[in-house]
């Protein structure tokens, strides 16, 4: 479709309302109707409207006036004001019809659910079979808990399915942001071929259960739609159709001629009653044929005699009129036949008013811009809005006159009286255009512009080029402007020149060989070299002088930046608490950075030497003077609200000395934003190790890796919660914040959002910060920050453990699932085992999954008050490990090559994980175990902290 289709389908998508009925339709056909292809003059006596619709052949009202073969008769039901017009007998009501046989449908149906009922029942049928149901429709359905099956009306095979549920509405309204129907209380079926009818059945699921408030929707909303309609959950909760969504939803119908099966045999079996007589014939692949004007022939009627409308004509006939009272009329404009360039230029002259459009509709035209391709109107007072939108249809859908723009007024008054519309020459580019003969661009002088509607591309229209003027769609009709002739146009001489103009001074004149003004009288040469060298001269010694000032301006303001930036980003009170907390310990002391040593330690932060970027900044890998290798945080966070974060941060880092805490050496304030220094972790986060792809998709967590790593994580808690000089609350636990070293020992990390309470306080009521799926219910609730909130993160990271799947997850059927609920569920329906990883069902012993499942459960509990705290989950973790046999090199190896350990145990000494390693070799190990160290780069480190914002 091109883009002028594309105005098309916009504008007819509020032009016809087809009422959608639980029974099949069947039309009438008349015996009397003319033969096919019959003329404009044949039909002259039949009905053109009907109310505010007019009536374009094939479809017809009264005998005569349709084709025959079924399902093209219109009634005009006159008992209602305005007249209402239907197919045959039928109550689908038609409110437009267009001469290319396109017709939309708002097809709506409203299901009332009936308790005890599971199964619904629905059906719709093209009218004699006569209108295609196009691929790009849809059908849509509202509602909560049920399956929809589109059956193929011939065939009764099921050719579509969707489901419908319904979720709390905090989840609803993130699930459907946007206003797309993806099943969460929206689903939608499409069509793969066209159909000229569907069979629907739609299942109720008893078992689903539908939370407040969607539990009390008693209907179900069916329709069929473009592209137009967006989900909300008004929708869905009102019982009526809201006719500004649901109701405005609009399907594009094609006409069909079913009476032959293709368009060879319509024409070999009976020319008579051939329908595309002077136009072309396309067969439609669902049997039968349909008929289109050629090329780009589209404002005539294709089934109708001759009436599809001509190549665009660049020469006028002679003698035309050219005038209407005070109103000029430019070709390709005209009054006459043959003084017009096409069908949609010709005007009438009524009383010395230019007039447009075709009858009833009558616009009076008070100005016609050929540079602009622009045309002023008024709209005539007999005429009310229903006719407004006909015309912006009639024009709109050839490209040639888009929807009417404000001009000069506001909004309000558009509808009223005045208007302007856009117009092109023809629906081509230009670069197709100037191929062809009818090129309309017929001036020497003239240039071809492209015109738009909005974003979409409508056609091409003529200009006369910069310094021409007049008509550019006629022979010669663009002629240079004197622009001399202008008043005040030139501060000087004038010179005209073809196409443009020059200005000189008046002791100069115009050379027209160098195209520049010369002086008249020759200048001394000496004093110009001899000025041009003491210029020069002049001009290095302030150059060399304002280097100079400029280098030390620029140091003086950078040494005034650095400290202002020290004081903004509070940095005499980092100093006071990181010399506090210190306490004068040589091998952990937390240290104010300067500028130039992080500068350094980055070469200047180079680009390369970027380990990642995130929502809150970016790492930078760093070697400090003392050959550290460290992690730079570089944020971008400049709000004073973050920057306390930062602060809150530091300070936290700089009092605890764990060794499953990520090492905070120091900080930098000295930029806008400040710069934190962290040890450097260099195997990425267990979220990585879990979800990541590739190359890591292919290392295997052990039993013994997952249950090493929540030990440790859970160590670090509990030493954070109880251990600590002052009890820290993280706030943001998840699998993103838990690093892993080189020896891939657990290491927690940022600390951005923790809070740090007194002793003889239990809680502390802060605004809700975390991470979706992580986040403590009863905290979410309350805004109270207890120990027990990161418990219950922790308890989801023990789930991830163990089914190796996200918080938020798409389970088998597409859908969002939380992997709490979800795993919780699985407790409750004695299904748990289903869902845990098989590596650990392979590996593990049941009474341990189920002492892990035991503590994940335990963590997860609503009440924070009923959770464990986290020493209690430290102390059940660690008894887990000690009751667990230890393996020898044998029976790791009778695992097979398929599963290996990818971390090695921090715990053991050096020289028993050296032998370990060679017991390995010895034994033949897979070369590829030897490689699973190398999983994750030296390049991965520290990253997850600026990926994953909270």
């Amino acid at each position: 479709m091109g883009s002028t289709d594309g105005i098309v389908v916009l504008s007819y998508m509020k032009l016809v309302v087809l009422v959608w009925s639980l029974a099949s339709t069947t039309a009438v056909v008349s015996s009397a109707a003319p033969p096919s292809s019959p003329s404009t003059s044949t039909l002259a006596h039949c009905p053109k409207t009907c109310g505010d619709v007019s009536i374009s052949y094939p479809f017809g009202v009264g005998p005569g006036c349709f084709r025959r073969g079924g399902g093209f008769e219109l009634i005009c039901d006159t008992a209602t004001q305005p007249p209402k017009l239907f197919l045959g007998n039928t109550t689908t009501r038609v409110t437009g019809l267009f001469p290319s046989g396109t017709v939309l449908a708002s097809i709506v149906q409203i299901i009332p659910m009936v308790p005890g009922i599971s199964t619904y029942n629905l059906s719709w049928d093209s009218p004699g079979k006569n209108l295609n149901i196009m691929t790009y429709n849809y059908l849509a359905f509202l509602g909560c808990g049920f399956g929809v099956y589109l059956f193929d009306p011939d065939t009764g095979g099921v050719i579509g399915h969707c489901t419908v549920k319904c979720a709390p509405m905090a989840t609803m309204l993130l699930a459907t942001e946007g206003g797309i129907c993806n099943g969460m209380g929206c689903c939608t079926v499409t069509f793969p071929v066209p159909f000229r009818g569907f069979r629907v059945t739609i299942v109720k699921d008893e078992e689903t259960v539908v939370p407040p408030p969607f539990a009390n929707i008693t209907t179900i909303k069916a329709f069929l739609t473009l592209y137009s309609y967006k989900f909300s959950i008004a929708d869905l909760l009102s019982d009526k159709i809201n006719a500004n969504t649901v109701g405005a939803s609009s399907a594009y119908l094609s006409t069909v001629i079913t009476d032959k099966p293709n368009c060879a045999k319509a024409l070999l079996d009976d020319k008579t009653s051939y329908a595309c007589s002077s136009s072309n014939c396309v067969d439609v692949a669902n049997g039968g044929y349909s008929c289109s004007c050629s090329g780009t022939s589209d404002d005539g009627n294709p089934y109708l005699l001759d009436d599809c409308k001509q190549e665009y004509n660049p020469t006028p006939k002679v003698n035309c009129s050219r005038s209407c009272g005070s109103t000029n009329i430019p070709f390709p404009f005209g009054l006459e036949s043959g003084c017009y360039a096409r069908r949609r230029f010709q005007m009438n002259c009524a009383s010395n008013r230019l007039l447009i459009g075709r009858p009833p509709v009558k616009y009076e035209v008070t100005n016609i811009s050929l540079d602009d391709g622009l045309l002023y109107v008024n709209k005539l007072s007999e005429f009310n809005d229903a006719n407004t939108k006909f015309l912006s249809v009639y024009y709109g859908a050839s490209g040639y006159f888009g929807q009417q723009l404000v001009y000069g007024l506001d909004k309000s008054d558009l509808s009223e009286e005045y208007g302007v519309w856009r117009w092109s020459a023809t629906n081509l580019t230009c670069k197709n255009a100037k191929n062809k003969s009818s090129y309309a661009c017929r001036s020497t002088n003239s240039e071809c512009l492209g015109v738009t509607h909005g974003k979409v591309y409508i056609g091409y229209r003529c200009k006369c080029s910069s310094g021409f003027e007049g008509n550019p769609y006629v022979q010669n009709g663009c002629t240079d402007i004197d622009e001399c002739q202008i008043p005040n146009k030139c501060n000087g001489k004038c010179y005209n020149l073809k196409g443009s103009y020059h200005c000189c001074p008046q002791a100069m004149s115009f050379d027209t060989i160098r195209n520049q003004c010369t002086i008249n009288k020759r200048q001394n040469l000496l004093l110009g070299v001899a000025t041009g060298i003491g210029s020069g001269l002049g001009v290095l010694a302030l150059a060399l002088i304002a280097v100079v000032l400029v280098r030390r301006w620029k140091r003086s303001t950078q040494k005034k930046i650095r400290r202002a930036f020290f004081r903004k980003n509070k940095g005499l009170l980092l100093e006071q608490l990181i010399s506090s907390t210190s306490g004068g310990s040589v091998t952990h002391s937390t240290r104010i950075f300067s500028l130039d040593e992080l500068e350094k330690a980055t070469n200047n932060f180079d680009s390369t030497r970027i380990l990642g970027h995130g929502g809150h900044g970016t790492v930078y890998k760093g070697i400090l003077s003392d050959q550290r290798v460290v992690a730079i945080k570089r944020s971008k966070m400049v709000e004073q609200s973050e920057i306390d974060q930062f602060v809150n941060e530091v300070s936290i880092l700089s009092q605890v000395i764990h060794r499953n805490v990520v090492k905070l050496f120091g900080c930098c304030l000295e930029s806008e934003v400040p710069l934190l220094v962290y040890e450097f972790i260099s195997n990425g986060t267990l979220h990585d190790l879990l979800h990541g792809g590739d190359p890591c998709a292919k290392c295997l967590l052990t039993w013994d890796d997952r249950t090493r790593i929540a030990l440790e994580a859970a160590g670090a808690l509990a030493y954070l919660h109880s251990s600590a000089a002052m009890p820290i609350f993280h706030r943001d636990v998840k699998s993103t914040n838990i690093l892993l070293d080189d020896t891939f020992a657990t290491k927690v990390s940022d600390f951005g959002a923790s809070r740090s309470i007194s002793i003889d306080q239990t809680h502390v009521v802060t605004i809700v910060q975390g991470t979706f799926g992580y986040l403590d219910p009863e905290y979410y609730y309350t805004g109270q920050l207890t120990e027990k909130s990161d418990v219950y993160s922790f308890g989801v990271i023990l789930v991830e453990l163990l089914t190796r799947k996200k918080p938020i997850f798409l389970d088998s059927f597409g859908d969002k699932q939380n992997l709490c609920h979800y795993f919780l569920r699985g407790l409750r329906d004695d299904t748990v085992m289903d869902i845990i990883d098989a590596q650990i069902v392979e590996e593990a012993v049941r009474s341990e999954i189920d002492e892990i499942v035991s503590v994940a459960e335990a963590c997860l509990r609503t009440k924070g008050e009923k959770r464990p705290k986290m020493k209690e989950v430290e102390l059940r973790l660690q008894m887990l490990r000690a009751r667990r046999p230890s393996r020898t090199c044998k029976e790791e190896l009778g695992r097979g090559s398929e599963t290996k350990p990818l971390l090695p145990t921090p715990a053991k000494s050096k020289s028993a994980s050296l032998s370990t390693a060679k017991n390995v070799v010895e034994l033949g190990a897979n070369p590829a175990s030897q490689a699973l160290s190398r999983c994750y780069s030296m390049e991965q480190d520290m990253i997850s902290s600026a990926e994953f914002p909270r």
